[in-house]
C-alpha cells in the first residue's frame, strides 16, 4: 500500500510541476463552425481575456463542418495536456444520440471531454425578416399549418444548436416547416438576411445588431422567462408549448484525461477572466450575456441540459 501511495504520488508530481507553468506556450480554443456563429462570438471575447491573463497566444480556431461533430471529435481525440480546448454549444450531447439514430458510432461521445467553464447560456430566438407578414408567433404558426412545408427555415446542420429548437417547435405545434441546412449560423443567418429562408432560430448574440437595426423581428423565445431586454417577446412555454425549451449555451471543455491540476489550472484561469468586467462588456457586445458557472454547478446544468436535449432528439427521430 505504501508502495504505491508512494508511486501515485511520484506520477502527480510531473502533472503538478505542467500546471505551475500553465500554458507555457499557445492553448487553442477550437470552434466547431464557421465564424461568425454563436459559439465563434463568444470564443473571441473569451480567448482574447485569457492571452491577457496567461500572456500566450490563445488562437479561436474554426474547425467546421457535420452540425459541429468535426470540431468536437477532434477535441475528444486531442492530447489531454490543457493545450487544446473546446469552446461548445448545446448540440454538443445532441449530435450522439442522432448518431445512434441512424445506427452509425458517434463520432465521440460525451465521456470524452471535461466540462471546464460555462459562458453563456442564452434562451434562444425565433427570428423572421421584418418585411415578412407574420407579427407573431400564431400568424407564423397558423401560416405554417395552412402550408404545409412551404415555410422554410435554415439552420447549421442537422441535430445543430439551430435545427433542434425549431424542429422541436414544429413537433409540439404539429406544424410542418423546410428545414434547409447550411454549414453553420452564420452561412444560416445570411441565407435568412437574404432572402433565402424564411425564419430561423438563433441565440441572440448574431441576431442581435439585425434586430437593433430593424432587419429582423423575434417572434418568440426558448427560455424559460422573456429574453431580456425583450420584453415583448413571448416564451413558446406561455403560449403552451411546455417541451420547446431549449437554450444555446457556450462552455469550455478539455479532453477527457487531462490532468487533475492542469484541469483546476483551467478553471482558475476562466473564472479569473470571467471576473474581469471587460470580459462581459465584449459578450454583451456581441449580443449575448455571461452566465458563469463552473464545478459542480456547471455539471450539473449539462446533466440536466443533455438530458432535456436527448429526450428531444428521440422524440424528432430520424432526420435524412
Amino acid at each position: 500500500m505504501r508502495r504505491r501511495a508512494v508511486l501515485a504520488g511520484g506520477l502527480a508530481l510531473p502533472a503538478l510541476a505542467r500546471a505551475q507553468d500553465f500554458p507555457g506556450r499557445p492553448v487553442s480554443m477550437v470552434v466547431a463552425f464557421p465564424p461568425g456563429g454563436q459559439a465563434d462570438v463568444v470564443a473571441r471575447p473569451v480567448a482574447a481575456a485569457l492571452e491577457r491573463h496567461w500572456r500566450q497566444p490563445v488562437p479561436v480556431v474554426n474547425r467546421a463542418g457535420a452540425a459541429g461533430e468535426i470540431g468536437n471529435a477532434f477535441v475528444a481525440r486531442a492530447a489531454p495536456d490543457g493545450t487544446t480546448l473546446l469552446m461548445a454549444l448545446s448540440s454538443l450531447a445532441v449530435l450522439p444520440e442522432a448518431a445512434r439514430l441512424f445506427g452509425r458510432p458517434p463520432a465521440y461521445e460525451m465521456e470524452q471531454l471535461a466540462p471546464i467553464a460555462l459562458f453563456t447560456a442564452d434562451p434562444t430566438l425565433l427570428v423572421v425578416p421584418a418585411a415578412s407578414p407574420w407579427r407573431s408567433l400564431e400568424e407564423f404558426l397558423a401560416d405554417g399549418r395552412a402550408r404545409p412545408g412551404r415555410i422554410s427555415y435554415s439552420s447549421s446542420g442537422n441535430y445543430s444548436a439551430l435545427h433542434v429548437p425549431m424542429a422541436m417547435l414544429a413537433k409540439a405545434a404539429e406544424v410542418e416547416l423546410l428545414h434547409v441546412p447550411f454549414q453553420g449560423g452564420a452561412p444560416a443567418l445570411t441565407a435568412l438576411l437574404a432572402g433565402q429562408v424564411q425564419a430561423l432560430a438563433s441565440g441572440p448574440g448574431p441576431v442581435a445588431p439585425h434586430l437593433r437595426e430593424g432587419r429582423l423581428r423575434a417572434l418568440a423565445s426558448w427560455g424559460a422567462h422573456r429574453p431580456a431586454g425583450m420584453p415583448e417577446v413571448p416564451t413558446l412555454i406561455e403560449r403552451g408549448f411546455r417541451e420547446a425549451e431549449y437554450y444555446i449555451w457556450a462552455g469550455i471543455f478539455a479532453p477527457a484525461g487531462t490532468p487533475a491540476p492542469i484541469h483546476e489550472a483551467l478553471r482558475a484561469a476562466m473564472a479569473a477572466v470571467a471576473a474581469e468586467p471587460e470580459t462581459g462588456r465584449a459578450l454583451a457586445t456581441g449580443g449575448n450575456t455571461l452566465d458563469y458557472r463552473d464545478g459542480a454547478a456547471f455539471e450539473e446544468f449539462l446533466r440536466t441540459d443533455s438530458a432535456r436535449l436527448v429526450r428531444a432528439v428521440q422524440r424528432i427521430g430520424r432526420v435524412e
